[in-house]
């Protein structure tokens, strides 16, 4: 642009100019000034004639373009056809002195700016003015082309850089936020600031960029930590309401945010717990719980299993104060895995009643006594039958041959009860006792009970009734004479005579028996003695 405007006058405009309208002549020494009209510059040098055509005074025109018009009864010289466009009056641009130099009044231009500012009727843009459209008028004042008064944006052509390139008008500052947009999409002409921000050419991922706390709005510092990018959560059009996306977020980690300040915490009624929200809850909603990880549960299980907060012990549940995992796993209740531990002893038909946990079955032993006493908490059987509560002589009201050993089929008919003869630790040995008077005491060596009821009974007859209850009752017939010698003369001794084989024998020298010969004093034979 040029420091001031000038306006480019036609040549043949000129032209004229420096010629006079007519050949100057002598003047009479009349005073136009009486007329109401005064003659002033070239005026005063003009021949009346040449206005006052055919010496006709009245009428003759008072304004520039009742003379200065083509086709008009005065001669004299009017807008050329290169002259601009304008309004007829001349006197606002032109003096009566000369034609020019011009005092431009835009106030009579006519048309736009550019009739005449095309660089050939006046000066026109320069090669450097911003690309525009023609209405010079929108920024520059008729006074002067610079400074303009102001930059009307309605009328320039092309982006917004094509100016603001940091040359010819502002730029991008350094600090400005990293965009290829143009500058129109976040600002306005009126002003710089406030920007309105146009997200759309933001590619995702990236907010961080501007958003530092320095160029555009940062995390604040009760932001819930998270490295994820702003755009993950929330929008362009404004930061709250967010929508939180929690795919980025580590599990386990909840309690970061989830503390009841930055995000909604656990309330007061929430079951005791580590802070894994996760564990139990969705991201889509808290309520209902998709699960409950018991593995994250704090507490006994009571704290929540007590029939209100979750399901608790029925009415028929076994009686006892153990929690519910000695028992029950968390994945179902059933099948539970009992754990005797804190059972007291004998107290199982509290469970073990056949309607809570199974009882004794119909076939089962009779007895008061407590399971406990012969099963383990590990299975009914093999069981380990305690007889110390047995009563003496009862043997047979399980030992029958169906609810326990019997007695085999061989078995020697009697009426004792078992423990008369056996043990409770084993079958064998049989531990019987005589008690019969007459029973000489136990036998060497160790006798059978058939080697003496060899009929199977439990009472048996005396081989010898004749000796009883003698040695001889049984043994008579195992008596040999020869060895018994009576006297010496060879007289033996009969069974009778010795049926107590542990008394004495002596050998008289005859048969008076008067006289011993030889003493034998007894007991010679014993039971215990096992040379018999």
């Amino acid at each position: 642009m040029k420091p001031a405007m000038y306006l480019v006058i036609p040549a043949a405009l000129l032209a004229l100019a420096a010629a006079p309208v007519r050949a100057a002549a002598p003047q009479p020494a009349f005073d136009h000034f009486t007329t109401g009209f005064e003659l002033t510059g070239e005026h005063r040098r003009v021949p009346c004639a040449s206005c006052h055509v055919d010496a006709v005074f009245r009428g003759t025109p008072r304004l520039c373009a009742g003379c200065h018009a083509a086709g008009s009864r005065v001669s004299a010289t009017a807008k050329p056809a290169s002259h601009v466009v304008s309004s007829a009056s001349c006197g606002q641009c032109h003096s009566t002195s000369a034609w020019t130099p011009v005092r431009y009044d835009h106030a009579e231009a006519i048309g736009t700016c550019a009739s005449c500012h095309n660089g050939v009727q006046a000066t026109g843009k320069g090669p450097t003015h911003v690309s525009s459209t023609s209405a010079c008028d929108a920024c520059h004042a008729t006074s002067r082309w610079e400074p303009v008064r102001r930059v009307d944006h309605a009328e320039v052509i092309g982006s917004c850089t094509s100016c603001h390139d940091g040359v010819r008008a502002s730029g991008k500052p350094p600090s400005h936020v990293p965009t290829t947009e143009e500058c129109d999409s976040c600002h306005v002409t009126s002003a710089w600031t406030p920007a309105r921000f146009d997200h759309a050419g933001v590619a995702p991922g990236t907010c961080a960029q501007c958003h530092d706390g320095a160029r555009a709005t940062g995390k604040p510092a009760d932001h819930v930590p998270t490295t994820a990018s702003c755009d993950s959560c929330h929008s362009t059009i404004a930061w709250l309401p967010a929508n939180f996306d929690h795919a980025n977020v580590a599990p386990g980690t909840c309690i970061q945010c989830h503390d009841g300040v930055r995000a909604t915490g656990k309330d007061p009624q929430h079951i005791s717990s580590t802070n894994a929200c996760d564990a139990c809850h969705s991201t889509t909603t808290w309520d209902p719980a998709i699960r409950v990880d018991h593995a994250e549960v704090l507490g006994s299980c009571a704290t929540c299993h007590d029939g209100t907060r979750a399901t608790g012990k029925p009415a028929d549940h076994v009686p006892t104060t153990l929690d519910c995992d000695s028992c029950h796993v968390a994945s179902a209740w059933l099948p539970a895995r009992f754990d005797h531990t804190g059972v007291q002893p004998g107290t199982c038909a509290s469970c073990h009643d056949g309607a809570r946990a199974p009882g004794k079955p119909a076939g089962h032993v009779a007895t008061t006594a407590s399971c406990d006493a012969c099963h383990s908490t590990i299975a009914w059987l093999p069981a380990q039958f305690d007889h110390a509560n047995v009563a003496p002589g009862t043997c047979n009201q399980c030992h029958n041959g169906t609810s326990a050993t019997g007695k085999p089929a061989n078995h020697w008919v009697t009426n004792l009860s078992c423990d008369s003869c056996h043990g409770t630790t084993a079958w064998q040995p049989v531990t019987h006792r005589h008690q019969s008077a007459g029973y000489p005491g136990d036998h060497s060596p160790v006798l059978q009970c058939t080697d003496c009821h060899r009929t199977a009974q439990d009472a048996i007859p005396w081989p010898a009734p004749a000796y009883q209850p003698d040695c001889a009752g049984c043994h008579a017939g195992d008596f040999e004479p020869g060895p018994h010698n009576k006297t010496e003369q060879g007289t033996k001794y009969t069974v009778s005579e010795l049926r107590n084989c542990s008394g004495s024998c002596h050998v008289y020298t005859n048969s008076t028996l008067t006289t011993i010969s030889k003493r034998r004093n007894g007991p010679e034979h014993r039971v215990t003695s096992g040379e018999f």
